[in-house]
Order: structure tokens, then C-alpha cells, then sequence
């Protein structure tokens, strides 16, 4: 049995023991009894472990648009083949393209010395060999947003503003904003480059690397992210008096460069034309080999269908498994199939999306018709010997899965515990070897139980309850 340690607020607590106390509904014993099998391969199984391991070590860093998201596609569609996989397609689409080409961040003058920096997605340019200026720092974005045009004008901004580690990763939509804000900001108080403490929560020389826009729309100016310690310096330099910068940013900007969804599928019976969609993302950034960001996702979903169509007969829905192209740049695979899809998202039962990395899934959120939950609960029962606690109706999905339950789609969320994530995310540190293997597996038992439970029960989980059943007409 897989066993860890998690700590618990009161407010999870508490919700886990309002959903413990709902009604669970009844399970077909051969369905629960297969599910339990399930969940035992998926702490031992391989194939999901080796598909990570495969695409970071042929393919490398999959940056949207580039040639090596082009090998990708095309390593995972020759992949899912060998696998067994039925109806194996790319759906292809168009995206705005920016790649870095060099980009250097150093402290001039008497304390002359590089600062480890990596520019943002989207960043314009600077002039061919740099901008050289004052630094200005800001404590927060939102000191530099009240802040004068006097004090920022012909200066470089340095955004010195960390970001909480915490389990759900909820730090990060705080600590992100200054990357989305930081050149538009900037520019239109004449700054003439914007420096920020990486987005990220490890203790290294690891700069952390993110969009700015998720149009995909290249910035107003040059933009470049330094880590932690080189930010903890260029502070303590500042605190000694005034600190020239040169940054030097070079990027190469195309307005259509190819992507594409690859997509495969096991074959449902009696329901076939009902989908339990499990998603992941097959870019990644290009400073690591975006093992945890997506890899680990993509060898997850994989890994659990291959175990469901290792049953000895295929479940009674369809299981589709879809890699997304280009959620870095802007969630470009996510809007690609909601359109390419969008007449049949009724026959769309379940999605979920695994992209927070390999940790232990310690919860498991729904957003089900009212009428469903207890199809939660019974879901819910049977993952918590994994460690899995029961959690509630308020589940987004994920990134690529979002425009989906915006739509109506049910979704799920197995929430995985990710206090370490944000040390490795958008970094050079984002290989295979941080992937731990029980822990990912664990995960693979999960998604292999729900999606599982979902394609063979035909269960309605949009539903509403009756107005009988609420005692109105």
C-alpha cells in the first residue's frame, strides 16, 4: 500500500469530513473489485515511468513551436501506436512563435560581476548590445505601479518580490503577476528594461522562465527573470549604494509557427461515442527538459489508459487521451480542440488534466451536478487507501481542461502535493531525475481507478436532481 504524510488545515478537515459523510452510491462489486486490481498494477507499473523517461531523454525540451515540439508530436504519435493505441492523430494548428537567442544580465562598474538571468516569454529585445542603466528596486508590482515616472524614467526596474511555498501551489498566482505586469508597467513609466526575482521557491542559481501574455503577444519591452540568489545580491549591492546594469535580451519572433494536439484513443463498447478525456501538456519550456512540467503528466494519463486497456475488455465509454500542444504560450492546444470539438462536448462524460507535477495525490476534487456527488464520494471511497482525501465539488480541472468545464464538461482534480514543485518549475533543474518513482506511480493508480469507474458504469455525472427528488415541480 502506498503510505505518506500529509498535513491537513482546518478547512480541509473539515471539508473532508463533510464529504466522508455524504452518501456514496452503490458500485457494481465486479466494477470495484476490477478498479482495486487497477490501482495495484498502477503502484507497479512501468510503461507510464518509461514514457517520461523516453521523451525527455529522445526529444529533450519542447519548446511550443519549435522543431523540437514538431519531434514530439511526431515521437509520441509513433509512441501511442507501438503502445496499441486506436485512432492516433495529430490536430494541428497556429501559433505566434518567440524563442530566446542570448540574453546576459551583469552589474557594472567597481562591483562588475554576471547575474545568472533568463528572459521572460514574450520579451522584446534590446537594442543590438544592451541597455545599460541605474537600477531602481521595488519591493512588491504594486510599489511599482504607485510609483512616480520620475523615479522610474531611462532606469532599470528590479522587482525584488519572492513567492510562499505552499502545497496546492497556491503561491504562484500571487508571486506571477509581476511577470504579466512587469514591462507593460515598466515601459509606460519609461523604464528601459524590467529585471524580477524569479517566480519559483528554491535556494539556487536556477532562473525561472514564464510567459508574460497568454495571447501570446510580445511584450512592450525586454523583461528577464534573475534567481533568487543573484536577486538576494543585486539587494545587497543596492543597499551600498547606487548599482548600474547592462541586459543584453535577443529573440526571435515568428507571427505563425506549427503546433498540434496529438490525440489516441481506446475504443469504448456499448458507449463508444462517450468520452472520458484525460489531457496533459506536450510542450514544455526550453531550459530543462520539462520532466515534472509536462512530462510527468503525459506518462501519467498514458500510463493509467494502458493499464485500463490491458483489462481483459475494454470499458463500456471511449478513453481519450490527448496531449495538448502549446499550453506555455497561452493554452493555444486547449482552445484548438474546444473548437475542433466544440459540436460534441456533450458526449464529453469526464475530463481531467494532470499538470502539477509527479507529487502524491493527497485530494480529489469534482465539479459534478448536484445530483452526482454521490458518484464523488463512491470515487473518492475507494482512493482513499492511496492516501487520497475526500475534498469538494469545486475542481477547475486544470490549464488545458478549464475551457472544457467552463462549457459544462464535468471535471475532476487529483490534486497533487506540490511544495516542491515551484523549486524546479520553469527551471534548468526540471529533469527526470527529480521524479519520484512510488510517488508517481501512486498517481497512475489514481487516474487509472476514476477514469476507469467513469467509462464502465455510465454514470451521468452533469446530473441534477429531479424536482421530485427536492420536493418542488
Amino acid at each position: 500500500m502506498f503510505t505518506r504524510t500529509v498535513t491537513l488545515g482546518a478547512s480541509a478537515l473539515i471539508l473532508a469530513a463533510t464529504a466522508m459523510a455524504q452518501e456514496a452510491a452503490p458500485l457494481d462489486a465486479a466494477i470495484e473489485s476490477t478498479t482495486k486490481v487497477l490501482i495495484q498494477q498502477g503502484l507497479n507499473d512501468d510503461v507510464g515511468l518509461k514514457f517520461v523517461e523516453d521523451l525527455t531523454t529522445e526529444v529533450g525540451q519542447r519548446l511550443a513551436g519549435s522543431e523540437s515540439e514538431a519531434r514530439a508530436r511526431d515521437w509520441s504519435v509513433a509512441e501511442l501506436e507501438e503502445l496499441g493505441f486506436d485512432n492516433v492523430r495529430v490536430e494541428t494548428f497556429e501559433i505566434p512563435f518567440w524563442s530566446r537567442k542570448s540574453e546576459s544580465v551583469a552589474v557594472m562598474g567597481e562591483s562588475a560581476q554576471p547575474l545568472v538571468a533568463t528572459a521572460l516569454g514574450g520579451s522584446a529585445p534590446t537594442p543590438k548590445g544592451g541597455v545599460t542603466a541605474e537600477v531602481v528596486r521595488f519591493e512588491s508590482l504594486y510599489d511599482l505601479q504607485q510609483a512616480p515616472i520620475s523615479k522610474v524614467d531611462g532606469k532599470i526596474v528590479f522587482i525584488d518580490e519572492g513567492m510562499i511555498k505552499t502545497m496546492d501551489g497556491s503561491g504562484y498566482g500571487m508571486a506571477v503577476r509581476k511577470r504579466s505586469q512587469c514591462a507593460k508597467v515598466s515601459v509606460e513609466k519609461g523604464a528601459v528594461a524590467c529585471l524580477i526575482r524569479s517566480v519559483g521557491t528554491q535556494p539556487h542559481r536556477m532562473p525561472h522562465t514564464g510567459i508574460m501574455a497568454r495571447d501570446g503577444a510580445e511584450a512592450e519591452g525586454a523583461v528577464a527573470a534573475i534567481s533568487g540568489p543573484d536577486a538576494d545580491q543585486l539587494t545587497r549591492l543596492l543597499e551600498r549604494g547606487p548599482v548600474t546594469v547592462s541586459v543584453d535580451i535577443q529573440t526571435e519572433i515568428k507571427t505563425n509557427a506549427p503546433s498540434g494536439n496529438v490525440i489516441a484513443e481506446l475504443t469504448g463498447t456499448d458507449l463508444k461515442d462517450e468520452i472520458i478525456l484525460l489531457g496533459c501538456h506536450l510542450d514544455s519550456w526550453d531550459l530543462g527538459t520539462g520532466a515534472l512540467d509536462d512530462g510527468a503528466g503525459c506518462g501519467i494519463v498514458v500510463g493509467a489508459a494502458m493499464l485500463i486497456a490491458g483489462l481483459d475488455e475494454r470499458p463500456r465509454r471511449t478513453i481519450r487521451v490527448v496531449l495538448y500542444g502549446a499550453e506555455e504560450v497561452g493554452l493555444f492546444g486547449a482552445t484548438a480542440y474546444a473548437r475542433e470539438h466544440g459540436d460534441d462536448l456533450d458526449k464529453h462524460v469526464l475530463a481531467s488534466e494532470s499538470d502539477f507535477g509527479a507529487g502524491p495525490i493527497w485530494r480529489f476534487q469534482t465539479r459534478f451536478g448536484e445530483a452526482a456527488l454521490p458518484y464523488a464520494r463512491t470515487i473518492q471511497n475507494l482512493l482513499m487507501p492511496l492516501g487520497v482525501t475526500p475534498d469538494d465539488n469545486r475542481a477547475f480541472g486544470g490549464p488545458d481542461i478549464g475551457i472544457l468545464a467552463r462549457a459544462g464538461v464535468p471535471v475532476v482534480t487529483p490534486g497533487q502535493n506540490g511544495m516542491d514543485y515551484f523549486d524546479y518549475h520553469h527551471t534548468p533543474d526540471d529533469t527526470f531525475d527529480k521524479i519520484k518513482p512510488a510517488e508517481f506511480r501512486q498517481n497512475i493508480a489514481v487516474y487509472a481507478a476514476f477514469a476507469y469507474i467513469a467509462a464502465e458504469t455510465g454514470w451521468d455525472f452533469r446530473r441534477q436532481p429531479d424536482p421530485e427528488e427536492i420536493g418542488t415541480e
